[in-house]
């Protein structure tokens, strides 16, 4: 890229906090822009709450269960993606209450699709068309801003005091507290800077706890995952990880169990040990197969910020921070991205927009 002198400008400088949905989406936006991208990840890998792991010969996506593809961008993206390894979950999400009472659902989720590598092939993918550079176990403390006026910057500083950048654009795609908590260690006295702080502080949030149960017999249901409507029951949502094509032997069963906010934010802290029986007895119950009592191993993994919440539909709306907020500092190339800032607690939701947001800053480098 040149200026209008025709002299060779020198790439954008973007940083990225969070290799999640939202900052791979962001980076796969710029990867034909001339920028320079590092993506900064306090973790050892990508994807964020679509994550997946493996254990006794088994692969289980524990957080984000799937990629939702109802939309003809999504869909067209995952075959631009590549099919190979991508996995189609055939069977349906039906629906239970306070009482344990099941019924079919309503067809939303018709289709919905992992990788037999795992949902983490999503963000792997993508990167893999990038040039970007990932840092991981890399978790960032602290923002400065620096330089004089008309040519400032970002810099970042990490848990063990190293320092990142300088970037002319910043992009920050925590969950909403974790990147308020970065705002406000943010060396940057400047009032949109506290109103972005105030509007991401407000962004309720959900905890929740899951629970992987395996067993050694495999029982045959009409659906993939079981999701609690009212929010009344200790179990917010119990899946099948068999349905999924090569992450489950032959003959063996995996439930992934994903506790409700309140049994997870009061259990949180507790061993698996101390749980582990508790979910399991849950679950024979709302199967009503006392089999289920009784897994031959156990995992789990805590979500401290796992969803924006959504008690209800006014409240799902205003999970998303309003565009006044968010254009002020983006002229300053502050920007934040995820399912938090879209107010859609879903993979997808996160990963268009940060590409929103990515197609914005490179159109702001071209200027």
């Amino acid at each position: 890229m040149s200026d209008r002198t025709g002299a060779r400008r020198s790439p954008t400088r973007v940083g990225i906090v969070g290799a999640g949905a939202a900052g791979v989406g962001a980076a796969y936006a710029l990867r034909e822009t001339d920028t320079e991208v590092t993506i900064l990840e306090k973790s050892g890998g990508v994807c964020g709450r679509a994550a997946t792991r493996r254990k006794h010969g088994c692969r289980y996506d524990h957080g984000a269960n799937y990629v939702n593809a109802t939309d003809d961008r999504t869909a067209q993206l995952l075959e631009t993606l590549g099919r190979s390894g991508l996995a189609e979950i055939d069977e349906p999400v039906w629906t239970f209450d306070a009482s344990g009472a099941v019924d079919s659902g309503d067809g939303r989720d018709s289709r919905k699709y992992t990788w037999t590598e795992g949902i983490t092939q999503l963000a792997k993918r993508l990167l893999a068309r990038t040039d970007a550079t990932v840092q991981r176990r890399t978790q960032v403390t602290e923002i400065h801003r620096e330089g004089d006026p008309g040519g400032q910057t970002w810099r970042l500083v990490d848990t063990d005091g190293d320092s990142h950048g300088p970037f002319e654009v910043l992009l920050l795609t925590p969950p909403a507290p974790q990147t308020a908590a970065l705002l406000r260690a943010t060396a940057w006295d400047d009032p949109r800077r506290e109103a972005l702080v105030d509007a991401v502080d407000a962004v309720p949030y959900r905890t929740i706890r899951t629970v992987v149960l395996h067993y050694p017999f495999r029982e045959s249901y009409p659906w993939y995952g079981l999701v609690n409507t009212d929010r009344e029951h200790a179990i917010g949502w119990v899946s099948r990880e068999e349905c999924k094509p090569g992450h489950v032997p032959d003959g063996e069963s995996l439930l992934v169990v994903q506790m409700s906010p309140g049994w997870s934010t009061a259990r949180y802290d507790d061993p698996l040990s101390a749980v582990g029986a508790d979910v399991a007895d849950r679950v024979a119950t709302l199967l009503d197969d006392d089999r289920y009592r009784e897994p031959d191993w156990t995992d789990d993994q805590g979500w401290r910020y796992a969803l924006p919440d959504a008690d209800d539909v006014s409240r799902f709306t205003d999970a998303a921070v309003d565009e006044s907020v968010l254009a002020p500092v983006a002229e300053e190339g502050l920007h934040v991205a995820g399912d938090w800032v879209a107010g859609e607690g879903r993979v997808t939701a996160a990963l268009w927009n940060g590409y929103d947001v990515g197609e914005r800053i490179a159109e702001r480098c071209s200027t």
